[in-house]
Order: C-alpha cells, then structure tokens, then sequence
C-alpha cells in the first residue's frame, strides 16, 4: 500500500460531504424545480446534475457510469431528465445551487484568501488526473472553469470524487463485483444498514438473488454477514480503489494536499453543521477502516 493510497482515501473524506451538498440542499432543488424537475423525489435533479457534463446518455451509459443502481430505476428518470432540461441550462443551474448553497452555509466568509488558495490547490490537483477509462471525471475536467473561488473549489473536488469513483467501479468488477453485488457485500460488512440502499432502486428478488451468488462463492454466511473471504476481498476493492485514485495526490504532494484539507475544514464543517447529508452514508466514510 503506497503512502499516497492513504492519503487518497482521506482526502475522499475531506471532499465528499463539500461535494454531496448539490444532492440535499434547499437551494439545489429550488433550481431544479426552476427547470421543471419534479423535486418530491430527489432522483431526477440528481440524475440530471451527475451526467449532464455528457451531454445526454442514455439510461444504458447512465447505469454503466453508475454501476450500483438498479437499471429499472435508472429508467424511469432517463432519458426523460432530457427532454425536461437540456444538458446546458442543467449545467448552469448546478453552478448556480452550488453557488447558493455556499453561500448560505458561509456567507463572506467565501472571499477569503484561505479559500482561494484551497482552490488553486485543488484545481493543480483536477487537472493532473489520468483520465483513461474515467467518463465522469473527463466529462467534468471538460467544462469550462467557473470564475468564483468556492466554484472553482466544488468543481475541482466534483472531478477528483468522480475520478475515484471511476476507478471505484474498475475495482468493483475487477473483483468480479455486480451492481447490486457490490451493495450486498458493502452492507455485509458494515458499511450501512441494508435499508440505507433502499434507493439504489434494486428489488427484494434481486436483492436476495445476489446474497445466493455471493453465498455461493463463499462471501456471505448463512445471515447475510460477510465471511472472511468476503472481507478480504471488499478490503481489495477499497485498497484498489485508493490505489487508483492516488495518482492526483502524488502529482500535489502531501504537504500541498494536508494544506488543502486543512484550508477547507470550514466548509466541510458547515457541511456537517448543516444538517443537509444523510446520517448514514451509503459510501461508507466513517465506517470503512482507512489503510494503515
């Protein structure tokens, strides 16, 4: 395990929450709404926020860059989040919450020096990753750079998530991992509660149907819990993960990077203090022991 896998993996932790407030804030669905989204569900803005850097896919490449919902569920929002909101105005209206959302949690407290700087830092780091076989963080290091700090800041951290998530799914299906596969093992081993995945849209046939092909391969126990087996090779989906989304690191350097996190706390903990994101994340953060 190399020094900068580590510190891949705590640097996810640093720029999930800042990013996952598209997904729940106030001021993110009254955009959506501005579209025309229907925001009783959070589903389709969420769709629609995620790929529209695209353009327009369709539910197949949708669900292939998703991997862990359901394709059924996948299709009840797309293609329609097109016809609904071109890609453009999609793209617009996200800076525009993104904006708001921030503003509401920090007020002045966006034009400082301190935020710029994390920005810049972040920004050196977006820029220098391998885009090979990662759609979604090509997708967004394609647009264009917005002008604002924190902007600036979420768009960079947008890349950098999306970069390891790509390389997240590559490690999934190296390990021989399905969609709905890759969610029974994650929650045999404590990552959330079985419920917690509720949303991903899968059925309770489906549900059972992948613990039976994971018991099978010895991976689960007779409870749905994960065997050693099982462990060990969630533990190799995580260490690849990080091993993958190491490389913007080792181009910024810990010290650069270790300054990053530090210039961002205040934003990350209005995050938290907010209110807005889940108790319980279905990605594990908190749960899911970080490498040595």
């Amino acid at each position: 395990m190399s020094e900068y896998a580590g510190l891949s993996r705590r640097m996810w932790h640093q720029i999930e929450p800042v990013h996952a407030l598209l997904y729940f804030s106030p001021q993110a669905f009254d955009e959506a709404a501005g579209l025309g989204y229907d925001i009783e569900s959070r589903w389709p803005s969420y769709f629609a926020w995620r790929w529209a850097p695209l353009g327009t896919p369709g539910a197949r490449l949708v669900t292939a860059t998703a991997y862990s919902y359901s394709p059924a569920m996948v299709a009840e929002h797309v293609p329609a989040i097109w016809a609904t909101a071109a890609p453009e105005k999609v793209l617009d209206a996200r800076l525009s919450a993104v904006d708001r959302t921030y503003r509401a949690l920090l007020g002045d407290r966006l034009d400082s020096p301190e935020l710029a700087e994390a920005a810049e830092l972040a920004r050196r780091a977006a820029e220098s990753v391998n885009v090979a076989h990662r759609p979604l963080a090509a997708a967004n290091l394609d647009l264009p750079w917005p002008e604002e700090a924190h902007l600036v800041l979420w768009q960079a951290y947008t890349i950098l998530r999306e970069h390891r998530g790509d390389g997240h799914l590559a490690a999934l299906l190296s390990a021989g991992l399905d969609g709905c596969e890759a969610l029974v093992s994650f929650a045999a081993i404590g990552a959330a509660p079985v419920a917690n995945f509720a949303g991903r849209g899968w059925s309770e046939q489906e549900w059972a149907a992948a613990r039976d092909r994971l018991a099978s391969r010895g991976l689960l126990d007779d409870e749905g819990q994960a065997t050693e087996e099982g462990r060990r090779l969630r533990d190799q989906v995580e260490r690849m993960t990080d091993e993958l989304a190491a490389g913007p690191w080792r181009a910024l350097g810990a010290g650069r990077a270790e300054r990053l996190a530090q210039l961002s706390l205040p934003l990350l903990g209005a995050a938290f203090e907010s209110g807005l994101l889940p108790m319980t994340s279905t990605l594990g953060i908190g749960k899911v022991q970080a490498p040595a």
